[in-house]
C-alpha cells in the first residue's frame, strides 16, 4: 500500500463512520504564539475543541502537514522526521472511548482496510495517579475488541497523559504500537517491556477533565476525542520495510540526491546519515516555503528554524561532496511527488527554488565569514596553554555565524587545537531550552491562548486588512499574524515601505469601522457560496466544505466579509483604540504591521 492509498483509505473509512472530511489548514498556526509550527493535526481545530461549534459538525477527519523541531538533532536515524503528515479524527462532544478504540482497531486489522496482524499491536494506557485514576475503562475496551492483557501496558501521566497546559482541558490518552522486531512478539512483550521493537503508529487523546489548579481536575461536560496516525510510519510498517525512507515518501529525494552525489544509498552509514537529513530538511523546506502562508529564511521565529534546515542540508551535501547549488533539484523531486495532495507547492514553485538557491548562496557566503572569523580569534586561542577552543566560543561561532561545530573542529585540528564538545552541547542545551517554550507541548499539540483580548485583536486584523486593500489595493493579501494579549503582527503582500500618510490613513480607516460601532455576524455556507458574496479566503478549502464566513458591518453595505473559524467580538466597539507602532519588511514582498489596541467595550458572555 502506498502513502496516497493509505491517506485515501483513511479518509474513506471515517466518513464511513459519519465522519465529514474538513481541509488541512497551513504549517504556521493562526493566533498562537505557543508554538512555530502546526505540530500535530488538532491546531487548527483549537476553538472547537474549546466548545465552539465546528461548521461541518461533530464528527470530523482530515490529513495535516506538520513540522515539529524538538528533537531535530535526532533526525539522522531511520525513522525521526522533522516534517510528517498526521491523519485525524475528531468526536467534538460526540462519541468517546469506546468508538473511538473499536473504531482504530478496526481500521487497522480489518481484511477490508489496512489487514495488520493483531497479535503484533500493543497499546499503553494512563496508570493512574494521584490526580486521576487508572484509565481501565479504555483498557477494557482495548480487551473487547482483542487485545489481551499482556499487550496492554499501564504508564504514567509523562507517557499517557495530554494537557493543553497548567489549567485547561486535558485527560488520559491511549497510544498504539506496532511490532518491528523479528518474527512475532515474545509472550509478555509490549511498549512497556520493550521499547526498541514497538513503534508508535496512533495516539487517542480523551479531553475528559478541566483542569482547575495543580491539584484539582473536574470532569468536562462536553468531552472530545483528539486522535492521530503518523502516515510515514504506518506506510512504512505496511510495506515492512526497515525505514521510512526506504519508502516511496523518501525514495524519489534520495534519487536525487544519489545522482547529484554518485554515492549509493545503503552502502555506508555514515553517509546514509547525511542522505536522510538532506531527504528529511529539504522536503520540510518546501513544505515551510510553499506553504499558503509560507515565511522565509530569517533570523527569528519559524524563519530561523527554516533557515537551520536549509543550512543544515547544505553542509550535509557539502559532507557528500557536493560543491554546487543543489536544493532546487531535490525540491523538484519533493514538488512532483506531493503536488497533487498539496497544489500549494505546485502553485509556489518559483518562489520555492529562488529562495532555496539564495539560502544556499547565503550560506556559503556565511562559511567565508565564519572562516575570516575564526582566524580573528586564533591569536587569543594561540594563548591558551591547553590547545582547546572552548564550548562557548564554539557556539557562538556556530549561533552568530551559522559555522557548523564540524569545521570548527577542522579548522581547530589544523592549528593543532581540539574543542571543548562537552561545553558546546552545553551552551546548546541552553539555548535549546530558551528556545523551546515557543515548541512546548508539541508531542501532542498544544492549545492557543484564547482571551477576551486576543478576540478583540483578532477582529482587528479583518477590519486591518480591508483597510489596507483600500489604501494600497487590491494586491494586498494576508500572510499570516500572530497574536498575543500584548500585541498583534499582521503580514500581507505588498512590494515596497508604506508612505507615513498611508499608515496613517489604514490607521484611521479602522478606528472609524471601531467608532462606527458595526456588528460582527457569522453565517456557515459553502465556500462557493462565500467568495460569491465576497467574501475572501485565505486558505483554498476542499469543494463544497461548509465554512463559517465572519461579516463585520450591515448585510448591505458590509466593510469586512471573511472565511474565518474565529474567535470574534459581537460589535466593533468592543475592540477599542487601534493604533500602528511599526511598519516594516517581513521577507521579500511580504511587509509587516505591529499594532496595540487599548481599551474597548467588554465582551458580551
Amino acid at each position: 500500500m502506498t502513502a496516497n492509498e493509505l491517506r485515501s483509505k483513511y479518509i474513506e473509512f471515517f466518513k464511513s463512520k459519519n465522519h465529514v472530511e474538513i481541509s488541512g489548514q497551513s504549517l504556521i498556526p493562526e493566533n498562537d504564539p505557543s508554538v512555530l509550527f502546526t505540530t500535530a493535526g488538532m491546531h487548527p481545530l483549537v476553538p472547537y475543541l474549546l466548545g465552539e461549534p465546528h461548521p461541518a459538525g461533530t464528527r470530523l477527519t482530515d490529513y495535516q502537514k506538520c513540522i515539529r523541531t524538538g528533537d531535530i538533532d535526532e533526525v539522522g536515524d531511520p525513522s525521526h522526521l522533522t516534517c510528517f503528515e498526521m491523519l485525524g479524527n475528531w468526536s467534538l462532544g460526540d462519541y468517546f472511548k469506546k468508538e473511538s478504540i473499536a473504531f482504530s482497531y478496526e481500521f487497522l486489522t480489518s481484511q477490508k482496510w489496512l489487514a495488520l496482524d493483531p497479535r503484533k499491536i500493543s497499546v499503553t494506557v494512563f496508570a493512574g495517579d494521584d490526580n486521576a485514576p487508572r484509565d481501565e475503562e479504555a483498557a477494557s475496551y482495548w480487551k473487547e475488541n482483542g487485545i489481551p492483557e499482556d499487550k496492554i501496558a499501564y504508564l504514567p501521566a509523562s507517557d499517557n497523559w495530554w494537557a493543553a497546559g497548567p489549567t485547561g482541558p486535558c485527560g488520559p490518552d491511549t497510544e498504539i504500537f506496532y511490532w518491528v522486531g523479528e518474527g512475532l512478539p515474545p509472550e509478555g512483550s509490549n511498549k512497556g517491556t520493550d521499547s526498541k521493537n514497538w513503534m508508535e503508529i496512533w495516539n487517542n487523546v480523551f479531553m475528559q477533565y478541566n483542569r482547575i489548579d495543580e491539584k484539582t481536575l473536574v470532569p468536562l461536560p462536553k468531552q472530545n476525542v483528539d486522535t492521530g496516525m503518523g502516515l510515514e510510519r504506518t506506510n512504512c510498517i505496511l510495506q515492512g520495510k526497515t525505514s521510512v525512507y526506504l519508502t516511496e515518501v523518501f525514495q524519489p529525494i534520495i534519487n536525487v540526491v544519489e545522482r547529484i552525489t554518485g554515492y549509493s544509498y545503503g552502502s555506508d552509514s555514515e553517509k546514509d546519515i547525511s542522505v536522510r537529513i538532506i531527504a528529511d530538511h529539504s522536503r520540510s523546506a518546501v513544505f515551510i516555503l510553499g506553504d499558503q502562508k509560507g515565511v522565509s529564511p530569517s533570523n527569528i521565529g519559524a524563519g530561523y528554524v527554516l533557515r537551520r534546515l536549509i543550512r543544515r542540508a547544505v553542509r550535509h551535501g557539502m559532507k557528500l561532496g557536493i560543491e554546487k547549488n543543489f536544493l532546487s533539484d531535490v525540491a523538484l523531486a519533493v514538488i512532483e511527488n506531493f503536488k497533487n495532495v498539496y497544489p500549494e507547492l505546485e502553485q509556489n514553485r518559483e518562489k520555492i527554488f529562488s529562495e532555496l538557491a539564495a539560502e544556499e548562496n547565503k550560506f556559503r557566503d556565511t562559511l567565508h565569514k565564519g572562516e575570516a572569523e575564526f582566524q580573528k580569534l586564533l591569536p587569543n586561542l594561540m594563548k591558551n596553554p591547553k590547545k582547546e577552543i572552548s564550548g562557548k566560543i564554539a557556539f557562538r561561532l556556530y549561533d552568530t555565524f551559522g559555522f557548523p561545530l564540524e569545521l570548527t573542529q577542522e579548522l581547530g585540528a589544523e592549528n593543532g587545537f581540539t574543542v571543548d564538545i562537552e561545553g558546546f552541547r552545553e551552551a546548546e542545551r541552553k539555548h535549546q531550552e530558551a528556545s523551546k517554550t515557543q515548541d512546548a507541548g508539541s508531542a501532542k499539540g498544544g492549545l492557543a491562548e484564547q482571551s477576551d483580548t486576543t478576540t478583540k485583536y483578532h477582529t482587528a486584523t479583518h477590519l486591518l486588512q480591508q483597510a489596507l486593500i483600500i489604501v494600497l489595493g487590491d494586491k494586498v493579501a494576508q500572510k499570516g499574524s500572530n497574536i498575543t494579549n500584548e500585541r498583534m503582527r499582521f503580514d500581507f503582500t505588498f512590494d515596497r515601505p508604506m508612505t507615513k500618510e498611508e499608515i496613517q490613513k489604514v490607521e484611521d480607516i479602522v478606528n472609524e469601522q471601531i467608532k462606527k460601532d458595526l456588528p460582527v455576524t457569522m453565517e456557515v455556507m459553502p465556500l462557493e457560496k462565500a467568495k460569491a458574496e465576497g467574501a475572501r479566503a485565505l486558505f483554498t478549502n476542499k469543494y463544497g466544505e461548509d465554512v463559517k464566513v465572519y461579516t463585520i458591518g450591515p448585510k448591505d453595505g458590509w466593510f469586512s466579509k471573511e472565511v474565518c473559524g474565529g474567535p470574534h467580538v459581537q460589535h466593533t466597539a468592543q475592540i477599542g483604540e487601534f493604533k500602528i507602532q511599526k511598519e516594516q519588511s517581513s521577507s521579500a514582498g511580504v511587509r509587516r504591521i505591529r499594532a496595540v489596541i487599548s481599551g474597548g467595550l467588554p465582551l458580551e458572555g
